[in-house]
């Protein structure tokens, strides 16, 4: 059995995860559109506030920080820091031939603590419960970057 193919379900399950992790990203970003245009403002660039069939009545403090949309930005920059390092550890760890429990405990574990994260940002919680949510998927993912390394050292 070929390991990256849907054949195999430690991919197969990794797949899925990745694929959740990516509409949890993409659905944030829409949040911030959603935001920004329930807002009117939060806009970043200062061609945002010329006049447009979106925005009829631009004024200068559109420009301006509106937090409603600054919250959903700094989760969508907390997820552009973190994703990529378990799309790569992850594909890498399919390769190491785990046993699908582990894979599946990892994988969905990691989902699980974004999603948390997720929640507990939007919802304003205090940074601890935030950075408890963040640890966990920290953990998960040097757990598969030190089997990654064992398995590669081993190869060698």
């Amino acid at each position: 059995m070929h390991q990256l193919t849907f054949d195999n379900p430690v991919f197969a399950t990794f797949a899925a995860s990745a694929a959740a992790l990516s509409l949890l990203a993409i659905l944030t970003a829409w949040i911030v559109v959603l935001q920004t245009m329930r807002h009117k403002g939060g806009f970043r660039a200062p061609e945002d506030l010329k006049r447009t069939p979106l925005n009829l009545r631009p004024n200068a403090n559109q420009t301006a920080p509106i937090e409603a949309v600054e919250r959903y930005r700094r989760i969508m920059l907390n997820h552009l820091e973190n994703l990529p390092f378990f799309f790569i550890l992850g594909l890498l760890f399919v390769l190491t031939g785990p046993s699908l429990g582990l894979a599946q405990w990892l994988f969905w574990g990691y989902v699980a603590s974004r999603m948390a994260h997720f929640l507990a940002y939007a919802t304003a919680q205090i940074h601890d419960v935030r950075a408890t949510f963040w640890t966990i998927g920290s953990v998960i993912l040097v757990a598969m970057a030190l089997m990654v390394l064992q398995a590669a050292i081993a190869a060698l």
